[in-house]
């Protein structure tokens, strides 16, 4: 009887505690700032659908770096590299299937204000048509983790690494 007094003891905690609510198909907290961020990333991943780069531009900070991942950095760039493989890359593909699964974010502030930066960890599912070496249609599949950071410039939340 004990253990049923302390199973009894459990469901009633568990019962008071408030549930956390979802930002719905992730397991982030909803908060007006996590949902104001995650808005601003689908905005980001239904350009890229779209290959639109000139969207893409608009979304940059001006300060924007990308390291690629890599400890060399012969593959870094700014905001104009990322402008060349928009322009190159991207307008070569077609038929791009881009999602993301949004696995947290985290905010360096608790209220809005200029020069708030999240950074919102993402796994990528993509796949995309182009043309190969021998001129064949390809359709390679990419998965990869990925880190998205933003910073919020006063009127909206733009990308500092990640795209």
């Amino acid at each position: 009887m004990k253990w049923l007094s302390v199973f009894a003891a459990v469901l009633l905690v568990g019962a008071c505690a408030r549930p956390v609510n979802y930002i719905p198909g992730t397991r982030v907290p909803r908060t007006t700032l996590n949902k104001s961020v995650l808005d601003t990333c689908e905005e980001y991943r239904m350009a890229v659908e779209r290959g639109d780069a000139d969207a893409l531009m608009l979304m940059v900070h001006k300060q924007y770096w990308e390291d690629s991942g890599t400890p060399s950095g012969s593959d870094d760039y700014g905001i104009e590299g990322l402008r060349n493989v928009l322009l190159t890359r991207l307008q070569k593909a077609s038929e791009i299937r881009y999602s993301m699964r949004y696995v947290a974010v985290n905010l360096q502030c608790t209220e809005l204000k200029v020069g708030c930066r999240a950074a919102v960890d993402v796994l990528v599912d993509a796949s995309f048509t182009v043309t190969n070496a021998i001129g064949r249609p390809i359709r390679p599949d990419k998965r990869d983790q990925n880190q998205l950071v933003l910073e919020w410039d006063g009127r909206r939340w733009l990308f500092l690494s990640g795209m």
